[in-house]
């Protein structure tokens, strides 16, 4: 299969024409899938080498900073605080939740996913952002 460069760069030039961060262009089994990087334009022109590397977690440190029960990621996805932009969100820190309780939404190939609370608690922290791409088992909060 040869790569249309041409459909690529029209794809891409659309994108800036229209503000858009993602476009998606299907022609029988193609599909073509550009998107925009969500650094911000200030941070664009650095050097990658330039950034820091993550800490390196230790065992020591993670039960440092996990203390409480973690509720995971069942699946791979984009976690989403609320059912819709704008919408009261599932869970903030402080919140008393019951198990079963929706905590966030993971959506994968345009379906979205509720995450249940495996344990009653308090909510102590949240992992993730709104809109942030998970892994499989990655904690999406941590109660009490």
């Amino acid at each position: 299969m040869k790569i249309d460069k041409k459909i690529i760069k029209e794809l891409t030039d659309y994108l800036k024409e229209f503000n858009l961060t993602e476009i998606e262009y299907t022609e029988k089994d193609t599909k073509i899938k550009v998107s925009k990087s969500s650094i911000p334009s200030s941070n664009q022109n650095q050097n990658t080498s330039t950034l820091t590397s993550p800490k390196q977690l230790t065992p020591e440190t993670i039960s440092k900073k996990i203390s409480g029960t973690a509720v995971t990621s069942p699946i791979i996805g984009t976690a989403y605080h609320a059912p819709e932009p704008g919408a009261k969100k599932f869970v903030e820190v402080g919140k008393k939740i019951k198990k079963g309780d929706t905590i966030m939404i993971v959506e994968a190939m345009k379906t979205m996913n509720h995450v249940p609370s495996t344990a009653d608690g308090i909510v102590k922290e949240i992992c993730v952002d709104d809109g942030q791409a998970v892994e499989f088992g990655q904690n999406l909060i941590i109660l009490e």
